[in-house]
């Protein structure tokens, strides 16, 4: 299948000190809608302004179309569509006016995805931006974003603003939009919810490296919470291979792993601890399984 978006051994620092990630690869194939998700400070946008020529990478290889992302042909970068904030300039436009405006910038203009979304948020054509919620205001944004009919939406946060029917409102739509047309979508949110029944791919970043990428059906498929009630004063040591998270509460010890509950017994007994009482169940929802693989704090 074609990448549209190939990362290779992508290494970035800020300053002297601070690691951000090395040696991070992936790809994003046509016509699937990737998340990124990470903590703040994991470089969701550092890797957006990577991507986008904003940041030059220090070291790994980054394409785009098949073009390196340092040399980028301007035809090409026509075909990727940017949304960084989810907030429309021009508020003293109408809806009608803001559409006409953007339009004569993007020759594969397709104002029926812009005024289908403004369908749905029940807004009339003359109505004045500077009138609308935030909410309406982000979705003007997102409908400007689509209507560039651009093969690549790059969406950083697209969320940002938005009250929960408003997010389930897009994420239904922009679904349906890139799967009937055949786009491609890298994105990030905060709202880990939106991106369960959005995307098709995720990338769970902590700090330095890749945790886990795999669709998400496989994620909330494999991967399970543990619990186990340990001796007083015993805790699971440091870095076992394969056990994420461990955290403790209440005399219980909980923690998340793709392996199956014999393999976590068979682990947890080669460090000599006995699994006699260990519990095991499936994530519950993209969140949890979020926090599991990263930690609570």
């Amino acid at each position: 299948m074609e990448n549209i978006i190939s990362v290779k051994n992508l290494s970035q620092r800020y300053g002297r000190g601070r690691q951000i990630y090395d040696g991070l690869s992936f790809d994003v194939p046509k016509g699937s809608i990737l998340g990124l998700l990470g903590k703040n400070g994991t470089g969701k946008t550092t890797t957006i302004n990577i991507l986008m020529g904003f940041l030059r990478p220090q070291a790994g290889e980054c394409k785009i179309f098949g073009e390196d992302i340092t040399a980028m042909k301007p035809h090409t970068r026509t075909r990727i569509a940017l949304l960084l904030e989810g907030h429309v300039q021009y508020s003293f436009m109408t809806i009608a006016q803001i559409e006409k405006f953007y339009s004569r910038f993007y020759p594969r203009w397709n104002r029926d995805a812009y005024y289908g979304l403004m369908d749905k948020l029940k807004v009339s054509p003359g109505q004045k931006i500077s009138s609308m919620s935030n909410g309406q205001r982000s979705q003007v944004a997102l409908g400007l974003i689509l209507a560039q009919n651009a093969d690549l939406l790059v969406l950083d946060d697209f969320s940002l603003g938005l009250d929960p029917g408003y997010r389930r409102l897009f994420a239904d739509y922009l679904r349906e939009f890139v799967k009937a047309e055949g786009k491609t979508v890298f994105m990030t949110s905060h709202i880990i919810q939106d991106l369960e029944r959005l995307v098709d791919d995720c990338i769970i970043l902590d700090y330095g490296k890749i945790l886990t990428h795999q669709p998400v059906v496989s994620l909330m498929k494999n991967l399970r919470r543990y619990t186990i009630i340990l001796p007083s004063g015993k805790q699971l040591p440091e870095n076992i291979e394969g056990i994420y998270s461990p955290w403790q509460t209440s005399g219980t010890t909980e923690f998340h792993s793709f392996l199956a509950p014999d393999d976590v017994r068979n682990t947890l007994e080669r460090e000599g601890i006995s699994a006699g009482n260990l519990r095991g169940d499936r994530v519950a929802s993209l969140e949890d399984a979020f926090i599991g693989l990263t930690g609570r704090y």
